[in-house]
């Protein structure tokens, strides 16, 4: 890879999958879940500043400025800061707009968590190639189970690099997404993407222009402030609130899909969480604080600064942050949504 690509790296949302020790400020990008680094630290580390990659735009709002900059550290970047959350086609919209129009864009989540990186970076050399030749290309993860919980990519025709995108599925019910994993030729879509910045803005002015006008002008009437660009807040609030997926991806006819096994995971609940911990004892528990476990197998315990036991337990999350306790059965994660929605 000789080519110097610029990485953006998409940190708003507030991970309420991950409540109660996601929410607010404390969003899940900047929390430690899977190793002492958070998972935005993370993010950045994947494509060091150096030969290969330039140092990162990070997309935020106002609320994690502060925190990006503190876990950024002395390392350097440029924040494009978002007034009002408006989707990833419009977060993506102002790092296009203010890119030079040969310029690659590796968009990647903040809250992902990638455990091949060589496999990440080689996946990424190919991209690159694509994207020169004016494809947008999205990395499909080499699925290994039949998911409900992910959108899949359909691979069609065969291209030097990859493939051309057939068609996009959304997340299906589970007799499909079996069948899709029976047939080969569909990968889970994770939401990281490459593509000439020129070649972007073309596309966005095509599917969805007034997304990428509200973009370009709330960049060109934003305010400095240091290492951070505000965007206008009169002008942003003009975008309409929609997926990259939904605005341009899965309209236009020249996408391309780079397959992947990179031991990927969205962390996307906490039965992920307890499923990729590293310290579990020899009965599956994965226990961080002041935690006694008797006759106890398969639980995730986060004590938060308390002291938490558990008798008899298996297969259950507890989750300790100040006043909020979370108790729920790993195999019902999903539903903690309803719990965070209740304690807002």
């Amino acid at each position: 890879m000789t080519l110097m690509i610029q990485p953006v790296i998409l940190c708003g949302g507030a991970g309420t999958r991950l409540w109660p020790a996601s929410r607010g400020t404390r969003a899940k990008q900047f929390l430690a879940l899977n190793s002492r680094e958070s998972l935005f630290r993370q993010t950045v580390a994947r494509t060091p500043a150096g030969q290969h990659f330039a140092p990162p735009v990070v997309i935020c709002g106002d609320g994690h400025v502060g925190q990006v900059r503190e876990q950024m550290g002395a390392q350097e970047a440029q924040l494009l800061v978002e007034p009002m959350p408006r989707n990833t086609a419009a977060a993506i919209a102002l790092a296009v707009a203010q890119a030079d129009a040969d310029t690659l864009l590796l968009v990647m989540p903040s809250d992902h968590v990638i455990a091949d990186v060589p496999a990440f970076h080689a996946a990424i050399a190919k991209g690159a190639l694509l994207a020169q030749q004016g494809w947008l290309v999205t990395f499909g993860i080499t699925p290994d189970r039949p998911d409900t919980g992910f959108g899949y990519i359909a691979s069609g025709e065969a291209l030097e690099h990859g493939f051309a995108v057939a068609r996009f599925v959304e997340k299906p019910p589970l007799d499909e997404a079996e069948r899709m994993l029976a047939a080969g030729g569909y990968s889970w879509n994770a939401g990281i993407f490459l593509f000439r910045a020129g070649r972007m803005r073309e596309a966005m002015l095509d599917h969805c222009r007034a997304i990428f006008e509200a973009a370009d002008a709330a960049v060109a009437a934003g305010m400095r402030d240091g290492d951070a660009l505000h965007a206008d807040a009169i002008e942003f609030a003009k975008a309409p609130s929609d997926s990259i997926d939904y605005a341009v991806m899965e309209k236009d006819d020249r996408v391309a899909v780079v397959p992947v096994a990179m031991g990927w995971s969205d962390l996307g609940s906490w039965h992920s969480v307890h499923a990729l911990a590293e310290d579990k004892d020899s009965a599956g528990n994965a226990a961080q604080g002041d935690v006694f476990l008797h006759d106890s197998r398969g639980n995730l315990v986060r004590a938060g600064g308390k002291r938490v036991s558990l008798v008899g337990m298996e297969d259950v999350a507890v989750i300790v942050d100040g006043d909020d306790i979370l108790v729920i059965p790993l195999s019902r994660c999903q539903d903690v949504r309803a719990a965070a929605k209740a304690r807002e």
